[in-house]
């Protein structure tokens, strides 16, 4: 069985550490990511659900805009199951995807009837076997629904960590299972949130600000083009 882990160097506990530390005081400067903001005002596993799923593939503002609509009219599993398919459309247009989505949260109150008696799982291998919802979506849910650890790795947090030097890995589901194995756990839950927001305002995709990065010099700069 091929090990997960790779033979790039590995920086040391005290170096994630303090790029952590960076990373949290920079999460406080910017507007926080949809999702965990929903959980602060919600603190409630469904609707945690439904905006993840919403998001994929979706921006912030167009998911927060979304759930909004969608929670005006769902509150309660019993609330979505009364909606049509068409009906859920209307209410999450524009998000990525909308058909297939809608399609996804129409068969979710009878999915997790009959599988989980009506209540959503608190583990990453029950939360996938839902319709619509993938490990991203799962190790979020987990996160910040029930406050468990978990590791949701997005573009964002598979990018940057890449970047930095701290992994050197292939895809998302790899960096998930390196995580898993190098880094600390009680950075498990605020890790995505942190890189997503650290991504979206500062280590761009492609024209990063490394002029005014506050972790530069932490930084590999693992395939960042000079200019």
């Amino acid at each position: 069985m091929t090990s997960h882990t790779t033979t790039a160097p590995v920086p040391t506990t005290f170096l994630i550490d303090a790029v952590y530390t960076i990373l949290k005081k920079e999460y406080s400067l910017h507007h926080m990511p949809v999702v965990e903001l929903i959980s602060i005002q919600t603190n409630d596993p469904f609707k945690i659900l439904l905006s993840t799923i919403l998001s994929t593939r979706t921006k912030d503002q167009t998911t927060a805009a979304a759930s909004i609509k969608l929670f005006s009219k769902v509150n309660t599993l019993s609330d979505l199951e009364k909606l049509s398919v068409k009906e859920i459309e209307n209410l999450i247009y524009p998000v990525g995807f909308y058909h297939n989505k809608a399609q996804f949260l129409k068969q979710l109150p009878d999915f997790l009837t009959t599988h989980f008696n009506g209540t959503i799982p608190q583990t990453v291998e029950e939360l996938i076997t839902l319709p619509g919802v993938g490990r991203k979506v799962a190790n979020l849910v987990v996160a910040l629904g029930f406050n468990k650890p978990a590791l949701c790795v997005d573009v964002h947090v598979h990018r940057i960590l890449n970047r930095l030097g701290y992994i050197q890995t292939k895809g998302p589901f790899e960096t998930e299972m390196t995580l898993r194995e190098i880094l600390p756990k009680k950075y498990w839950i605020t890790i995505n949130s942190y890189l997503v927001s650290f991504g979206q305002n500062l280590c761009a995709p492609v024209r990063p600000r490394c002029e005014s990065c506050p972790i530069e010099k932490y930084c590999a700069k693992i395939g960042v083009k000079k200019r």
